[in-house]
């Protein structure tokens, strides 16, 4: 409580003792001086000084300096950093000149001078002060990773200190499981492809986790990637280390190599890029079926482009460690795109198409877009009921209008890492079967007989089929027929009911 003693407490004490001090022998002023040193803390030889009248307390400067960077360049800030998909400092300040540029080429973006200045000359430092109010959690997901014991010897091992002077075309490789936390069942997954000399980024949906949807994937990603794809690295899980892919290798001459089990900063890239590009847009709900999969097609189209074109990356260049201490040195942050501009392993005519797309791109258009998508993907999201979540709806107040928007509008921190409730298959819709049906064969004899008497109950159907066929079935398979009769009775129940509608029409 001493040490709390504020500036004006001590001035009003150095008031009310120094008269005291100066009348007092030489005794009592040792003891005021240990009492004033007591209860203001100052070191003893500078509470001699002010008592004896030679100084005074030191007085706060009062600074009278301006802002330099006020709300309304914080306000353009926000409006980049949320076309910039919201991505850290260090990554935009060296691509906020570019970004700015193709903003106002678009119409979204219209600043005073001054502003624009500002915006363009700020620090790293200054970018994370300013966004700190903005800044969202980020939450982790389930890994399905399985290790595949199969021809791991025969894969060569290629750990995070193995890709120094890389040419671009090879690849770092993982799968992204979108199956909201329960692994039974078929879900979605996602083939994620990373360049390691240009950062270049294609994301492939797959309908199930297997050796042929990941050949399938590596095909289309081929197709789409602007060099030639010469060598992929993969973790140890099942779906990359079995016959079938390293075939698809060895008869296309893609060098093939895996990392160290349990060692996931061996593939450091194509892990970062999980997180902060497919977990950060599409969440961690989980997606089966068809319908989901077009729906994430259809979303990658528009993010393959969006983040090679207009999100920078840093490259670490260097790493040092001084004892406990490790310093790293990272080169300017550049886009994919920038950097398939620099090498000189690409042909110019590549890179001349690369050019004509990227000028009639519009970032902040292709954002909305994503958002767009992201709205259509969830409609296929289950909770833990086996439904889709409405908590996401497009309004019209949320559609950007191109023709008078100025500012970029925020993007709300919903839209990232999206995460229902984990799914509990055993409350969920059955979308799959786990035995053969026992009354396949027999099911036109049953339903005959339900047309004939609709109100024959199952347990008269069994015993008739135990009388007719007595070596197939049993009481047992009672509640198997059950469910049977009652899902063709809500078949005929809502054929009749479109029947009615269509009469009264």
């Amino acid at each position: 409580m001493i040490k709390m003693m504020s500036l004006t407490a001590r001035r009003e004490l150095l008031a009310s003792v120094r008269q005291s001090y100066h009348e007092a022998s030489w005794a009592e002023k040792g003891k005021i001086l240990d009492g004033f040193i007591a209860a203001t803390d100052y070191e003893r030889k500078y509470a001699t000084r002010l008592l004896n009248g030679a100084e005074t307390p030191a007085v706060p400067k009062i600074r009278n300096s301006v802002k330099q960077y006020d709300d309304q360049v914080r306000q353009a800030l926000i409006s980049v950093w949320c076309a910039a998909n919201q991505i850290c400092s260090k990554r935009l300040v060296p691509f906020i000149p570019q970004l700015v540029v193709a903003m106002e080429e678009h119409g979204h973006l219209r600043l005073p001078a001054g502003v624009r200045a500002h915006l363009l000359s700020i620090s790293p430092a200054t970018v994370d002060r300013l966004l700190s109010s903005e800044r969202e959690r980020t939450r982790l997901g389930t890994s399905t990773t399985r290790r595949g014991n199969l021809l791991k010897d025969q894969i060569q091992v290629r750990t995070f200190a193995d890709w120094d002077d890389v040419t671009p075309g090879f690849l770092e490789a993982d799968l992204v499981a979108h199956c909201g936390g329960n692994t039974n069942g078929a879900f979605l997954n996602t083939l994620v492809l990373v360049d390691i000399s240009t950062g270049w980024l294609e994301c492939v949906p797959l309908l199930r986790k297997s050796a042929q949807d990941v050949i399938d994937g590596l095909r289309v990603a081929g197709d789409l990637l602007p060099f030639q794809l010469q060598g992929i690295d993969t973790d140890c899980g099942s779906e990359f280390i079995n016959y079938d892919v390293l075939d698809y290798c060895e008869d296309n001459n893609i060098t093939f190599t895996r990392a160290r089990t349990h060692r996931k900063n061996d593939q450091a890239h194509v892990e970062e890029k999980n997180g902060s590009v497919v977990r950060r847009l599409i969440g961690y709900d989980r997606f089966e079926g068809r319908e989901a999969w077009q729906a994430l097609a259809r979303l990658y189209r528009e993010l393959r482009t969006y983040v090679n074109f207009f999100q920078p990356s840093l490259k670490l260049l260097k790493k040092e460690r001084k004892g406990a201490k490790v310093w790293k040195r990272y080169d300017s942050a550049k886009t994919p795109f920038q950097r398939v501009l620099l090498s000189d392993r690409i042909c110019q005519e590549k890179k001349e198409s690369l050019m004509v797309e990227y000028e009639r791109l519009d970032p902040v258009a292709l954002l909305a877009q994503l958002e767009t998508l992201q709205d259509e993907l969830w409609k296929y999201s289950w909770n833990r009921n086996g439904h889709s979540d409405a908590d996401f709806v497009v309004t019209e107040e949320d559609v950007i209008d191109q023709n008078k928007a100025h500012l970029v509008k925020p993007v709300t921190t919903s839209r990232f890492y999206r995460s229902s409730k984990k799914v509990d298959l055993r409350s969920a819709p059955r979308t799959w079967r786990t035995r053969t049906d026992p009354f396949e064969n027999t099911w036109d004899e049953i339903r005959l007989r339900l047309e004939l008497k609709p109100e024959t109950t199952a347990i008269e159907i069994i015993y008739w089929l135990i009388e007719k066929y007595q070596s197939i079935y049993s009481m047992s398979q009672t509640r198997t027929l059950q469910r049977r009769i009652a899902q063709w009775r809500q078949e005929q129940e809502s054929q009749e009911k479109k029947l009615r509608t269509l009469m009264i029409e």
